[in-house]
């Protein structure tokens, strides 16, 4: 059956594939990005010309944009079957020599646009008593990593929101999963799209030069892996196709897709599970 599939930060990367590929599977995509008669102009008119595509302006930091986009859409479609947390910014440095201001923004992206989006479906998608939400994290996000903490904190949230919501929504058969990439070649990673980078010159200048050959080091072992492992951002495309074609009520909590790992990250995975699982039994025998 063909759903109605809202996707958010479409104009580049995995966004831009997501659209593509679920509208060429017979899926009606709502693409939202910011900029459609500005800077995006061209990708918003190239969306938008093919079948079972529509573009609409959705900016996941304005309350307002995002409850014009779920409003239009609804008033168009009447539902929404599937939404897609996509929108994010990365970032990287020193987590001292992040200003608050700067971590702010990076929560108001990756954290808060999430909730936003989810408390502007969610009225329709309980009244329907069905539903998904896809919500894109990181491979890394069950734990954390140097140089990237405050970007890996604000994706963890995230991880928290799925998994709590999923009980509370339990009843309204909306389901709710994280899929985990690793590093893959999109615009986030490949140096075109800035960043929410450390921005404390003085504070990154007072580490002096050994932190910043240990950053460069781990950028390039990312690179590197990315490139030996032939990551392909269409993997990720493919996999929000499988979960929205699987059958409700089989899809799984967390969906990792990151060929780096090498099965380690689904390991993590079924190991939190199992250890919270003999912790609620403490808490609820």
């Amino acid at each position: 059956m063909a759903k109605l599939i809202l996707i958010t930060g479409t104009s580049t990367g995995f966004g831009k594939l997501m659209t593509t590929t679920l509208a060429a599977a017979g899926h009606t995509v709502v693409a939202g990005m910011r900029g459609t008669t500005a800077k995006n102009a061209a990708v918003a008119q190239e969306l938008a010309a093919l079948p079972n595509v529509e573009v609409v302006e959705l900016d996941v930091t304005s309350d307002e944009s995002v409850r014009q986009a779920v409003a239009q859409t609804l008033a168009r479609h009447g539902r929404i079957d599937v939404l897609v947390n996509n929108a994010g910014v990365t970032g990287y440095g020193l987590v001292e020599a992040y200003s608050l201001d700067q971590i702010r923004q990076l929560f108001e992206v990756n954290f808060y646009g999430v909730l936003r989006t989810y408390q502007a479906v969610l009225p329709a998608m309980r009244q329907a008593r069905r539903g998904l939400v896809i919500n894109l994290t990181s491979g890394a996000s069950g734990h954390t990593l140097a140089f990237m903490t405050p970007y890996l904190a604000s994706k963890f949230a995230v991880e928290s929101i799925t998994e709590g919501i999923q009980e509370e929504l339990r009843d309204y058969n909306i389901e709710n999963v994280s899929i985990q990439p690793g590093v893959y070649p999109t615009e986030m990673n490949d140096g075109s799209k800035t960043g929410l980078n450390a921005d404390r010159a003085d504070i990154v200048a007072a580490y002096g030069d050994a932190a910043s050959e240990k950053f460069q080091a781990f950028g390039a072992g990312l690179y590197g892996k990315m490139a030996a492992y032939h990551m392909n951002p269409q993997t990720i495309a493919d996999g929000v196709l499988t979960l929205v074609n699987m059958a409700d009520g089989t899809r799984p909590l967390r969906f990792p897709l990151d060929a780096v790992a090498e099965g380690t990250d689904q390991e993590f995975i079924d190991a939190r599970a199992s250890i919270k699982a003999k912790w609620l039994a403490k808490y609820t025998a």
